[in-house]
């Protein structure tokens, strides 16, 4: 999808745990907290305060009156997407609850572009939250318990991350979207995410540049999340073997966030990871003028802690948006 009337980015805003905020991109992010409950009696109430928090900063950021977003669009990785529900209704704007894993960031800003550019809406509040303590309940084993994790898996990402879309205003534009075709090579190790979802992130960038007959050299900055260090370099290699070089442009929320020192394997995940990294580094570079063009590939597992007890496989998705300066 080329879009006819570019929907403007008004407003970024990035809140993260303390683990992230000690990563390499912890400057750039709006606020790091201090903790992983922030006050909050659970770790999944914190969750939905953390994107509560940091959708109401891209709103105050914008300067734009509440009435004046149409649609609130969201999701997590949590059952029925309760941070976001629950956020939701304390913001209390017509909401769009999404589920696509570690790929809703994307595919809320594609979504969100779509109703600006199809005319319905005037600006639209987008965002995704991951929590690594309630991730990890849900889908692996409880942290108390210290499962030892192999070298493949990935640390969930403790942040959410908003931009504000709106019709007119300044600032970078989001100039098309490629939604992705759900891709299984059946994968079925739930510590190795990265391989699972590899596929569908190769297949989205093949028609992306099929599409609009352009190259990895078009970009400035091609941003998968959350492949993690495995996963993006079986991409690479699944993008070479269909004849496309990606060059030094190609690289991965997941292996952004952290650094290796901070143990987290693999490197990050959850829908948290490219959302933060998004609203908070990427935006910045952009704003600064050091990135013109960039290709953001949310990548997504979508399987459910029952699906792989019940011996299935993990089909990946991958959804990208582009954004010019």
């Amino acid at each position: 999808m080329v879009f006819t009337n570019p929907p403007v980015i008004l407003a970024s805003y990035s809140v993260v745990g303390p683990k992230e905020g000690q990563g390499p991109l912890g400057k750039t992010f709006s606020k790091v907290w201090k903790d992983q409950l922030n006050g909050a009696k659970s770790w999944e109430v914190a969750e939905s305060n953390m994107l509560q928090e940091a959708m109401q900063g891209s709103i105050d950021q914008a300067g734009i009156a509440k009435d004046q977003i149409d649609y609130m669009l969201a999701g997590d990785l949590l059952n029925q997407i309760i941070s976001s529900s629950f956020a939701a209704r304390k913001i209390a704007l017509p909401f769009i609850g999404l589920y696509g894993a570690c790929s809703t960031m994307a595919l809320g800003l594609a979504l969100g572009s779509m109703l600006i550019d199809g005319g319905f809406a005037r600006n639209v509040l987008v965002g995704a939250s991951s929590h690594h303590d309630t991730a990890e309940r849900q889908f692996r084993a409880p942290t108390e318990q210290g499962t030892q994790r192999p070298m493949s898996a990935q640390w969930t990402v403790t942040g959410a991350g908003s931009v504000l879309l709106g019709r007119r205003g300044e600032g970078p534009r989001i100039s098309s979207a490629t939604i992705g075709r759900v891709i299984d090579y059946a994968e079925k190790d739930v510590n190795n995410m990265g391989s699972a979802m590899a596929p569908a992130v190769a297949d989205t960038i093949l028609n992306h540049f099929h599409d609009l007959q352009r190259k990895a050299t078009d970009y400035d900055l091609i941003a998968s999340g959350d492949l993690g260090a495995v996963g993006l370099a079986l991409a690479t290699e699944v993008l070479k073997q269909s004849g496309i070089d990606m060059g030094t442009a190609f690289t991965d929320c997941g292996v952004m966030v952290f650094d290796p020192s901070q143990d987290v394997h693999s490197g990050a995940s959850g829908c948290g990871c490219s959302a933060v990294v998004f609203a908070g580094n990427v935006m910045r570079r952009i704003k600064v003028g050091e990135l013109k063009r960039v290709m953001l590939v949310g990548s997504g597992a979508l399987h459910s802690p029952t699906s792989s007890l019940q011996g299935e496989s993990i089909p990946g998705i991958g959804h990208a948006v582009v954004i010019d300066a």
